[in-house]
C-alpha cells in the first residue's frame, strides 16, 4: 500500500473589515482570498520529504506536484486533513480546472485522537509533546506569513522547515496510533501472503485472544503483535445447528 503523509502550509484571506471586533466578514469584503503557499509530503518508509511551494515552483507547478503525489497514493495521512489539508487543495484544483487524482483513503490522525482521548488539547504540537514524539518548529506568528507572502527568503526558508517538521511528526504518531485506528484502509487488500495479516499494519504476526461475540454471531478473535490492532475473523466460529437457534430480538 502506497501511504503519503502530507501537510499545507495556507496564506490568510486578505479582507476589509469596519473594526477589529467583527464577527462576521461578508463574502464581498474579500479583497484575496486565502492560498496554498506550501506543502509538504513523504511517502511511508521514506526517509526523504518533498517540498513544493510558490517560491521554488511557482504555483501551478506546486498544485501540479500534489495533485499528482495525491494520483499516486492508495491512503494519506494527515492532521485534520479531512477538513482543511485536502479540501484546500480540492478547491485549488477545482479553480484550475482539474479533475479530481485518483480516489484514496484518508487516514486523519485528529479524530483518532479526540475520539479516543480527552487531553487538554489536541493540537499536534501538545499532542505530540505529551507523547515525547517532539514538537512543532517555534515560528514567529503573522509576522511570517507577512513576509513570506511578500517573498522574504529568510521567512521563507523558515516556512519550509515549519511545513517538514509537521510531516515528520505525521510518521511516529501515526504509528503510536495505529492500534486506535478503526478506519484504517486494509492492509490485508493489498497483501500476497496466503495467511491473514494485521489490517492496520500487514503483520503476519498475529496471537489468537478469545473470541467476539455480537448479539447473533461469534467471531475468532486476534490481536497484531507488532502494532497491537485488535482484529477478528470475518466468518462466524458458530456451527449452523446452534446458528439456527439463535433467536434476534425484534425492535419495538
Amino acid at each position: 500500500m502506497k501511504i503519503l503523509e502530507i501537510d499545507i502550509e495556507t496564506a490568510p484571506h486578505s479582507a476589509y473589515i469596519w473594526s477589529c471586533f467583527t464577527k462576521y466578514i461578508s463574502p464581498d469584503h474579500i479583497e484575496v482570498p486565502g492560498y496554498t503557499l506550501c506543502f509538504a509530503a513523504r511517502w511511508k518508509g521514506d526517509n526523504k520529504v518533498m517540498f513544493h511551494s510558490i517560491w521554488t515552483d511557482g504555483f501551478e507547478g506546486m498544485l501540479d506536484a500534489a495533485w499528482q503525489l495525491l494520483n499516486e497514493a492508495d491512503a494519506v495521512i494527515h492532521y485534520n486533513g479531512k477538513k482543511f489539508d485536502v479540501k484546500i487543495l480540492n478547491g485549488e484544483f477545482l479553480v484550475q480546472e482539474w479533475t479530481p487524482p485518483a480516489p484514496y483513503a484518508q487516514i486523519d490522525l485528529l479524530p483518532v485522537v479526540r475520539r479516543n482521548f480527552r487531553f487538554p488539547s489536541n493540537k499536534l504540537d501538545y499532542v505530540c509533546k505529551r507523547l515525547g514524539l517532539g514538537a512543532k518548529v517555534h515560528h514567529r506568528g503573522m509576522e511570517l506569513w507577512t513576509e513570506v507572502m511578500e517573498g522574504d527568503k529568510k521567512s521563507c526558508k523558515e516556512m519550509m522547515e515549519y511545513n517538514i517538521q509537521d510531516v515528520h511528526l505525521l510518521t511516529p504518531l501515526y504509528e503510536r496510533l495505529l492500534p486506535w485506528i478503526t478506519e484504517h484502509p486494509n492492509y490485508g487488500m493489498f497483501s500476497d501472503s496466503d495467511r491473514p495479516v494485521c489490517t492496520n499494519c500487514g503483520s503476519e504476526n498475529l496471537h489468537k485472544e478469545g473470541t467476539r461475540a455480537t448479539k447473533t454471531q461469534l467471531y475468532q478473535r486476534y490481536q497484531c503483535q507488532d502494532c497491537g490492532t485488535w482484529l477478528q475473523d470475518r466468518m462466524t466460529c458458530l456451527d449452523p445447528a446452534k446458528r439456527r437457534n439463535i433467536l434476534k430480538q425484534i425492535p419495538t
